[in-house]
């Protein structure tokens, strides 16, 4: 299940360099900017030095004079001409990033996951050709210009006008956009009860975040005459052959989180995201977000349809499910060094990664190298969003012994981010879904970083 990675890169590191380094991590904020300002200053020096030297100097395969400047085709000649047509693509040396199955996870591939490569991602956005992947019955094109979406009640007590919109129409209206991750309530589901997976793709990878564009849930129901005192609950259901089907509490709606959404990061949704129409319910486990949406119903309790009452329930210890936990707990998750990555040498590394809560804001995050004895507080890479991913960084100089890697976040609500201890404590270690314990990297001695746990 192993895949190759980017490795995480190191820069030049001269004995000045690694000497100023461990004197910065020592100093104050303000005093360790101007001390690794000055030396990356004496870094960059010593290159230039030595490219003035004529060390910097490419000489061909085949031979030629050292003396003579040889530049590469990409600075003599002319590039390739404007793309008159056609869908952008990343660069042909960056074709190893991309989504990865999960060999024998399922027992098809159309009800299956495909990972996120979260180890290779920068900031807080993921791209929609990189976007994790769960289908229950396969994915489907389908064509925008016959679908339907159908807004009804239980009873006609419950809403008034039981109405059909077409996507012209829908578009029509007034549009919100938001960004919010989008995490499977199965992500990390594979580590609850020992290491089973090498790499943060595959153990954390169920994880996405965009900008999602789409119309209030709300402002249609009002459309449609809903009663927001008889009201307590929805049902959104999807068109594809699963016929997914998920109850929301109403209280999620009448706050004007969850979207009819069309749009994701600037363009239609992905056929495999949805196209043309999926809910968005922030904070709430994947599977709420119901694709190829086709049918809002309005009720006074939950539906208990199949993939409520018999799928995405937790088990706890005394051997009884759990139903309606659909809330994403406070999470994070160190990308950078992670699980199949190398470090090249001894020195300064940016730690790096990813926070998140289905409460609301990320407050901090605190990190340790040496398993969680003692902690660092990161910093937090803006914006930091509601219910949104939050990139978090902290300097590292590593003296090449072994560490352990870790993070911890805190969201607004006050919620910590439980160890494995903590966490099984509570839930066992026989459940699939809602796993956000401490993940714990192991840098060896070789540099190669692998996957463990610590309780």
């Amino acid at each position: 299940m192993s895949a190759p990675l980017r490795p995480a890169r190191l820069l030049p590191a001269p004995e000045h360099f690694l000497d100023l380094q461990r004197l910065a991590s020592e100093a104050s904020l303000p005093a360790r900017r101007g001390l690794l300002r000055a030396a990356f200053a004496a870094a960059s020096a010593a290159l230039l030095a030595g490219a003035a030297r004529g060390q910097a100097n490419p000489v061909p395969a085949g031979g030629g004079d050292p003396n003579i400047l040889n530049l590469p085709p990409h600075s003599t000649a002319l590039g390739q001409p404007v793309a008159l047509e056609g869908y952008g693509k990343p660069s042909r040396y960056e074709a190893n990033l991309q989504r990865r199955p999960s060999p024998g996870l399922t027992q098809t591939r159309q009800a299956s996951v495909s990972f996120a490569p979260l180890q290779g991602l920068f900031g807080i956005v993921t791209p929609s050709g990189l976007h994790f992947e769960r289908h229950h019955q396969g994915w489907w094109d389908i064509d925008p210009s016959g679908h339907r979406l159908m807004v009804n009640g239980s009873d006609e007590k419950m809403l008034k006008r039981p109405m059909v919109f077409t996507m012209d129409e829908l578009m029509r209206l007034p549009s919100v956009s938001r960004f919010h991750f989008i995490e499977c309530g199965a992500n990390t589901g594979m580590e609850w009860g020992n290491v089973a997976v090498p790499t943060v793709q595959y153990t954390h990878g169920m994880l996405s975040c965009s900008e999602f564009t789409g119309v209030r849930l709300i402002d249609v129901l009002e459309m449609c005459g809903v009663d927001l005192k008889r009201a307590r609950f929805v049902l959104a259901e999807g068109a594809d052959g699963s016929s997914m089907t998920r109850t929301l509490p109403m209280e999620l709606v009448r706050r004007g989180e969850v979207l009819l959404a069309y749009g994701q990061n600037g363009e239609m949704l992905r056929p495999e995201n949805g196209y043309p129409l999926r809910l968005v319910v922030p904070g709430v486990q994947g599977v709420s977000w119901v694709k190829y949406l086709r049918r809002i119903e309005v009720g006074d309790q939950p539906w208990a349809t199949k993939d409520e009452n018999i799928h995405y329930i937790d088990l706890m210890p005394d051997g009884l499910h759990r139903e309606y936990t659909s809330i994403q707990e406070v999470k994070s998750v160190v990308t950078t060094p992670s699980g199949g990555q190398v470090l090249l040498d001894k020195g300064f590394y940016s730690i790096s990664g990813l926070a998140w809560s289905g409460r609301g804001r990320i407050a901090k995050v605190d990190v340790s190298v040496d398993g969680g004895r003692n902690w660092r507080a990161a910093r937090l890479q803006g914006p930091v969003m509601d219910k949104c991913l939050t990139r978090f960084n902290l300097d590292w100089v590593w003296d090449g012994r072994p560490a352990l890697v870790m993070s911890r976040a805190t969201d607004e609500t006050g919620h910590v981010q439980p160890n494995y201890g903590q966490l099984r404590a509570v839930r066992g270690t026989r459940s699939i879904y809602h796993n956000n314990a401490i993940q714990t990297w192991l840098v060896q001695e070789s540099g190669e970083v692998k996957n463990v746990q610590l309780s």
